[in-house]
């Protein structure tokens, strides 16, 4: 393709992108294929020959767009806003066209040669010259000092400012910067760990002592940077309101610094994933002053909502944070990937990324902003361009009056599902954010989404809080208007209706329908003993019952309270499994509450007053039962097998009393007893199946 041709098929390519976008709407929001799809529509083997552009432009619809999920889609309600915008596309095209790579400042005054007739000498190997980009580092400053100004943010988060020891960039995602933040804290806490102490010591040794909080809200990807750096994380109650508050982070490091931890971090979310719930800064920031701790800030959806003064309210204890992000690729028309970064103190994220190999040198070193130090990647796209457009074409104006619309649009929602009594907010509402649930139960929830989202009108997606089903309704796009708002919630509530009358009608909860009860009867025997299949029955039925009470009580707790590598600190006591594993033990208090009174230790549980209608094992439970720790860590508590599992005691020990090991089988880890110093002999894998846990 020449030049000719390329402005040629530019301007279609444009043209397609304007009635795409336009038409949006119309469109199916989710895809309606199967894994796999797009294998029978391409060749096995890319073509020899070069293919003629029309063949590959009519390829789009048939082959792209037919598994696309409209995020654009003014029905696109599932996760959070990825919104883009026209300048922003604008912007992403000049940087793709310039396609610099960004990680030092450096000009050609800082060339060397012999005279000024001579073209420069690029010195590689001594470092004089690197062909890297000084627009891009300048602007993105400049970019960043304005937002920091427009979201209300501390000076000290400014590159100029006379009091500023910091600064801002673009990350990728809030995911990286996350960890960004934790390496840039571990680093800080270890060399002052290092300087306080009279001996060498080891950093790895250092690290594992060191252990970093959040909320039970948090994202994954705190999860994820805290396996990654080997710190241990330990995540946080929250309050009624599901904010994590000082008194449990207080408690906390107590707790910790007595176990001879080094608590070192603190990553509070204002905008959570399932609700959009703040965490306290007001009350977490003196904490974290008092006790040495790095505050990280992540605001992924909720930043751009600061561009509004009005609310800004949660922002009320910033000036105690090290690092704040945001994700204004989210709500800000700005398309990904463009994460809003700042960091109070730019020279612990240098001491942190800093690599200076000769190749890497120049002489503004110094004097110059270099992002490759600030950063895990050396390269760099030049995101501040399409930031730059956006926020030139739109001003903070159009911006503000953007963000205010998603949130009436978000509150025209929620007072129409307050009306219904068939519904129940149980949350309160933040920003574009609602959830709601039937107040008839989980399964009728779960079966209203699957109703939804196979009927593909719109994109909902599950949460949880509680133990309660939650269904969340993100207002994500520009393009929304109020009588999408209303539609949807005819489509909600005529969906619900329906699927409620059906309910009642057959007196059947979701996932007990016609086609099990008819299967239960095909394959009953005339000639059966009614009393053995009854007593059998009870059997099963005792044994769901108790891995169900094991899971409610002790496994399925709101969140982890404790994680070590993403391990538990909190597992099973050895004193409270005895009725799992059908072994002589200790009955806990929770279980004698269940079955009505004192019980005799090994007895068994009184299945009427235990559960008048268990379950089957969930798969997210089993999955959670199940998980493969790649980097295994166990508290005392535990033991681990050779395959760094923990114990699934889904079957209740049959016969004979067997010691607690004979129920390890090859799920390995169980619990024992504190003093217990290793993990039991590991035998040759075994034919048992997922299939045949459940």
């Amino acid at each position: 393709m020449q030049a000719e041709e390329f402005n040629r098929r530019g301007k279609e390519m444009v043209d397609y992108i304007t009635r795409y976008l336009n038409s949006i709407r119309e469109r199916r929001v989710i895809p309606d294929v199967k894994p796999g799809y797009m294998t029978e529509l391409l060749p096995d083997a890319a073509p020899t020959e070069p293919e003629d552009w029309e063949n590959i432009f009519n390829d789009i619809e048939r082959v792209i767009m037919p598994g696309v999920v409209h995020w654009q889609s003014p029905h696109m309600h599932a996760y959070f806003p990825c919104l883009t915008s026209w300048p922003s596309m604008l912007g992403d095209m000049l940087a793709n066209a310039i396609n610099c790579l960004g990680f030092t400042w450096v000009s050609g005054l800082g060339l060397k040669h012999n005279s000024r007739r001579e073209p420069p000498r690029f010195i590689l190997c001594f470092g004089f010259y690197q062909a890297s980009s000084p627009a891009c580092t300048e602007l993105e400053m400049n970019v960043m000092d304005w937002l920091c100004k427009a979201l209300g943010l501390p000076c000290f988060f400014m590159h100029r400012h006379p009091h500023s020891r910091g600064g801002g960039l673009l990350q990728s995602t809030v995911s990286e910067s996350t960890l960004v933040a934790l390496l840039a804290a571990r680093k800080d806490k270890i060399l002052q760990l290092r300087s306080e102490l009279d001996q060498d010591i080891d950093d790895s040794v250092l690290n594992s002592r060191l252990i970093g909080y959040a909320s039970d809200q948090a994202h994954s990807s705190v999860e994820k940077a805290g396996l990654i750096s080997l710190v241990k994380i330990r995540f946080l109650p929250t309050d009624e309101t599901l904010s994590l508050r000082g008194d449990a982070l207080k408690q906390a490091i107590e707790e910790d610094r007595g176990r001879g931890l080094v608590p070192f971090m603190l990553c509070a979310t204002l905008g959570t994933t399932g609700v959009c719930a703040f965490d306290k800064l007001s009350e977490l920031g003196p904490v974290c002053e008092e006790e040495g701790l790095w505050l990280h800030v992540d605001a992924a959806y909720a930043g751009s909502a600061y561009l509004c003064p009005e609310l800004r309210w949660s922002l009320q204890g910033i000036e105690f944070a090290q690092s704040f992000v945001f994700n204004s690729s989210k709500w800000m028309m700005v398309h990904s990937d463009c994460a809003a970064f700042w960091v109070k103190d730019k020279f612990k994220l240098q001491q942190t990324f800093s690599v200076d190999p000769v190749y890497l040198r120049h002489e503004n070193s110094k004097a110059t902003t270099d992002f490759m130090h600030w950063q895990i990647p050396l390269s760099r796209r030049f995101r501040s361009l399409k930031l730059w457009f956006v926020l030139r074409s739109f001003g903070l104006t159009n911006l503000q009056a953007h963000i205010r619309h998603g949130i009436e649009m978000a509150n025209l929602l929620e007072s129409h599902i307050r009306s219904d009594p068939n519904f129940e907010v149980p949350a309160e509402r933040h920003l574009g954010l609602v959830v709601f649930c039937l107040k008839a139960g989980n399964s009728f929830t779960e079966e209203l989404l699957r109703r939804l989202t196979h009927s593909g009108t719109m994109y909902l997606i599950l949460a949880e809080i509680h133990r309660k089903r939650i269904i969340r309704y993100s207002v994500t796009s520009q393009f929304t208007t109020a009588d999408d708002i209303l539609k949807d919630w005819e489509v909600i509530s005529k969906t619900a209706s329906a699927l409620l009358a059906e309910m009642k009608a057959s007196n059947n909860p979701p996932g007990l329908g016609e086609d099990r009860v008819k299967g239960k009867e095909e394959n009953e025997d005339p000639n059966s003993d009614d009393t053995s299949e009854e007593k059998d029955d009870v059997v099963t039925q005792l044994e769901k019952a108790q891995v169900e009470l094991w899971i409610d009580k002790d496994w399925n707790r709101p969140r982890r309270q404790m994680r070590s590598l993403s391990c538990s600190s909190e597992p099973l006591s050895h004193t409270c499994v005895g009725p799992l594993f059908g072994h002589d033990c200790e009955i806990r208090p929770s279980v004698k509450e269940a079955t009505g009174g004192p019980t005799e230790p090994g007895s068994v549980l009184n299945m009427n007053k235990v559960h008048s209608s268990p379950t089957l094992l969930g798969t997210q439970d089993l999955r959670k039962l199940t998980k493969f720790y790649s980097v295994p860590s166990f508290c005392n508590q535990w033991v681990q097998c050779g395959r760094h599992q923990l114990c699934c005691p889904l079957k209740v020990s049959q016969g004979p009393q067997k010691h607690l090991y004979s129920s390890c089988r090859w799920m390995n880890c169980i619990p024992a007893s504190p003093s217990a110093s290793k993990a039991p002999s590991t035998p040759p894998l075994e034919t048992s199946t997922t299939a045949q846990l459940l």
